[in-house]
């Protein structure tokens, strides 16, 4: 058959009786709300959703007309976290997690979603010469997007920066926007794009006799060097003190053991050249990404993580940071009835709300790690092993 790639009724219709769809709980949920946000709808996926009350100091952030972080003030609230997933054990030990954490402290950095072009010279002379002029250009490169009626263009993504490195005949450029309380891929790349044929090539003193829209300089989707030290989308800190007793007595572990994991994981990150510093932060990402109508796509770099674990009098100083969250309160998946309501549930729905999300996310992932590094840290990781026995499902 002709597969209908509307999302009207009859297309709709068509697929699912291609598919021997006929009922159930996957085709009886209305799909007019879904068809923005998907090609080919034939249904839905259900996944539970599970919450953990996690108490967080908040941060007030708002972005400066120079495109940093400015914080406006610190409250302490209970978030009850909405996660989607069918992981055994993945709330409760969140859960245990946040217990043990008491509050959790975080911190938004930087805000910056970056597209990786390339143009390719003639020579290397050609490509050095590219590079220093681009890098010179950015003021007028703003001024040029500010001024352009091309429709094709977001007003809401903002070029800050832009970083070039040449290797061989390329110049590779990296182009760093901020784009509000979306997440902006979809936004930065039109941007990027009328840069790259509309400025670039026609502007430049070098004529490149190539150019690509992303080539992998910073990492689109996937893990890298690039991304965990410079940043994609929100860099975030989450950190909590674990006192004496609140290891003994809901961890059933000690300050001591778990700066030992701490030590042997580090080292064994390093030696299996790692590109993230910490235990399970993927789940977690993944659970809020799920409930909330993030791009799943986009767990690979947000998911980046840099743990740390240090004793102190009393207790154990944890923290996570998070070079890339790739959050959005507005657009793509956000849009979704469920998500919306889930990102109402937790105060993040809507314009202004994304610092805030990407803090939430961050103390999730952060009262994961320390659950699950303490269940790893008892003696033969036996607390870890039972874990997966007792939850794991099928024997």
């Amino acid at each position: 058959m002709r597969w209908p790639r509307r999302n009207d009724p009859a297309s709709v219709d068509a697929r699912r009786e291609a598919m021997g769809l006929d009922g159930g709980l996957v085709t009886s949920v209305d799909l007019a709300p879904f068809g923005a946000a998907a090609e080919s709808l034939v249904g839905v996926a259900v996944i539970p959703v599970s919450a953990v009350p996690i108490a967080i100091e908040l941060g007030d952030y708002r972005l400066g007309d120079d495109g940093e972080i400015d914080e406006a003030g610190r409250a302490t609230e209970t978030v009850y976290v909405p996660l989607a997933h069918t992981e055994g054990g993945l709330t409760a030990s969140m859960t245990r997690g946040a217990l043990a954490a008491g509050t959790v402290r975080t911190y938004v950095v930087a805000d910056r979603i970056t597209r990786a072009s390339c143009f390719v010279c003639r020579d290397v002379g050609e490509a050095v010469e590219l590079a220093a002029w681009i890098e010179r250009e950015v003021p007028a490169m703003r001024a040029w997007l500010a001024a352009s009626d091309d429709p094709s263009l977001s007003r809401r993504a903002l070029l800050r920066e832009v970083k070039t490195h040449v290797v061989g005949p390329m110049c590779h450029v990296l182009w760093r926007w901020t784009t509000g309380d979306a997440v902006g891929a979809n936004m930065m790349t039109r941007n990027s794009y009328a840069l790259n044929m509309g400025y670039v090539m026609q502007r430049a003193p070098v004529k490149p006799e190539r150019s690509v829209l992303e080539a992998n300089m910073g990492g689109d989707k996937k893990p890298s060097a690039e991304y965990f030290q410079s940043g994609h989308g929100k860099t975030v800190i989450a950190e909590a003190i674990l006192t004496d007793e609140s290891i003994r007595r809901v961890l059933r572990t000690s300050a001591e053991d778990l700066d030992a994991l701490s030590w042997a994981g580090t080292h064994g990150a390093v030696a299996s050249g790692m590109q993230s510093v910490a235990f399970t932060p993927a789940s977690a990402i993944a659970a809020v990404f799920a409930a909330t109508g993030q791009d799943l796509g986009m767990v690979g770099t947000s998911s980046m993580a840099h743990g740390t674990g240090r004793r102190v009098d009393g207790g154990l100083h944890a923290s996570i940071r998070f070079g890339g969250l790739e959050v959005g309160t507005v657009g793509g998946g956000t849009t979704l009835p469920s998500a919306r309501e889930w990102l109402a549930s937790i105060g993040c729905a809507g314009p202004g709300r994304v610092y805030r999300f990407a803090q939430i996310v961050a103390a999730a992932a952060l009262c994961l790690e320390i659950s699950a590094s303490a269940a790893m840290a008892t003696a033969g990781s036996e607390n870890f092993f039972r874990a997966h026995h007792e939850r794991g499902g099928m024997r």
